[in-house]
């Protein structure tokens, strides 16, 4: 195994090993992070031009937004839920137009947008968590 590829492997160990050990705020917030860091890379794969990567990228933080608004529970939150599930929905628009425009002002929305819900999920952390 080569030194990519045991380095890749390692973190994929030590991703693994976080979420299995995860409270239900923490992997809210490893999600959260995860679209993060994927629209990061969108944004350096646009400025690379690695036109494939970057809709791998943009897929991925997609598909994470999708597993956000999937688990939300429209019964017990109410019109926080609704406004969420309509948030991720126009997240999910506005990556649509990045990846097909090849548009980082896009990506930027949406990581902003992304980055104040981390926050506002941050503020709300359980003790000790």
């Amino acid at each position: 195994m080569n030194a990519r590829a045991s380095a890749q492997h390692y973190r994929q160990t030590a991703v693994q090993s976080a979420v299995l050990e995860a409270s239900p705020h923490r992997l809210v917030a490893l999600m959260l992070a995860g679209i993060r860091e994927r629209l990061q890379l969108a944004l350096a794969c646009m400025e690379k031009g690695d036109i494939a990567r970057k809709g791998q990228a943009i897929s991925e933080a997609s598909m994470i937004i999708g597993e956000l608004d999937g688990s939300l529970d429209h019964k017990a939150g109410g019109d926080i839920a609704a406004g969420l599930a309509a948030l991720y929905a126009y997240a999910q628009r506005r990556l649509v137009e990045a990846n097909l425009h090849n548009d980082p002002a896009r990506l930027q929305e949406v990581d902003g947008l992304i980055a104040e819900i981390e926050g506002a999920w941050q503020a709300i952390a359980p003790a000790g968590s």
